[in-house]
């Protein structure tokens, strides 16, 4: 409970330290008058663009998936999407872990094995992320050393992520046995069965990284989904009094999604902000405007995805206080083998949502 304090204490305090870089200087009056004057209309395409992207985001699990259990993308959509809506509502993506959660509740597929296509998931978007920064560059170079540095960090925390992974998918049984000796040498006899249980079926997770095909199908989906959402912020932006290019506006949700990986308070407050603020600002649009734009952007982002994981929620009967369980952790000690459904609690009664 306490250490549950102190993450959250962790990341309010990096989001507090974002706003504060973020309205520093603002003169908020000019950014009411920024919200007041936005053209909301340009929203509606905008989300609709956004849960194509979602839609996108499915079909990609569903593929990392496949080597464990063929789920109709009708019935993982809503798993996404409650995911999401964890992501928004609790620091520390822990949203991810509550994917797994109902992912394990709903089709009875293990969360270690499940946390493992996750976490290849996060690695592609970071990449992508990289890439487009990459892309934008010869049309939109970045303006500033702090946001060189964060793409420097990012490159070599992604690619060497990606080149572990890989290295584990290309011979499982020799990682396995690896840690089957650290953990006899450093792990306490009472957690040893659990560890390598949870190495186990995370190792198994990673199966998708074997085929050639996957591999690209699975890059190719992840550049999709970024456009698409970049797209997003073209039309967002059709709102606002300014104009910049699309490599800008990519520039800008490469920098701004490398910063949301940072701990913060839940919805990404301040480390979304901050630095979609100042990526602007650097690119002449007007700080007060760059703010309006950047704190709309935000909301449309965060609240149809909210809504629609609370209604799936409901949907499932899927209780806070199991949320809170997924979210802690709590939900990661599972047996051997795939019947680890049963541990849930009884509220969800394992009954199959659809989109």
């Amino acid at each position: 409970m306490k250490s549950n304090y102190l993450r959250l204490f962790i990341g309010v305090l990096i989001s507090a330290v974002f706003i504060w870089l973020a309205l520093r200087g603002l003169h908020l009056p000019d950014v009411w008058a920024g919200l007041r004057s936005a053209e909301y209309a340009w929203l509606i395409p905008s989300i609709a663009v956004y849960f194509v992207a979602v839609w996108a985001r499915t079909w990609r699990w569903d593929y990392l998936l496949r080597p464990m259990k063929r789920i109709p993308l009708r019935r993982l959509f809503p798993v996404v999407v409650i995911g999401y809506m964890g992501n928004n509502v609790y620091p520390f993506r822990a949203g991810e872990l509550l994917r797994a959660f109902v992912l394990r509740q709903q089709e009875d597929v293990s969360m270690s094995s499940s946390l493992a296509t996750i976490v290849v998931e996060r690695v592609f978007d970071g990449l992508v992320m990289l890439l487009f920064v990459f892309v934008a560059l010869p049309f939109a170079p970045l303006p500033s050393e702090t946001i060189r540095l964060v793409v420097v960090i990012g490159s070599a925390v992604f690619l060497g992520a990606l080149i572990v992974f890989f290295a584990v998918a290309a011979v499982p049984q020799r990682f396995l046995r690896l840690t089957e000796w650290f953990t006899a040498r450093l792990v306490p006899a009472r957690l040893r069965a659990p560890v390598l249980s949870f190495a186990r079926r995370f190792i198994d997770g990673l199966a998708a990284l074997r085929s050639g095909r996957g591999l690209l199908m699975i890059f190719l989906t992840s550049v999709v989904i970024w456009l698409l959402e970049t797209v997003k912020y073209w039309f967002v932006m059709r709102a606002f009094d300014f104009n910049v290019s699309f490599f800008a506006l990519m520039l800008m949700n490469g920098v701004v999604n490398l910063a949301t990986t940072l701990p913060s308070a839940p919805g990404y407050i301040g480390t979304f902000d901050g630095p979609g603020i100042a990526v602007l600002s650097l690119y002449g649009v007007d700080p007060a405007v760059a703010a309006a734009y950047t704190l709309t952007l935000h909301a449309a982002l965060w609240l149809p995805i909210t809504l629609l994981g609370i209604y799936y929620m409901v949907r499932i009967q899927l209780r806070w206080a199991d949320i809170g369980r997924a979210a802690a952790g709590g939900g990661l000690s599972e047996p051997e083998q795939n019947g680890a459904a049963d541990e849930a609690t009884p509220a969800t009664d394992n009954k199959k949502v659809h989109a």
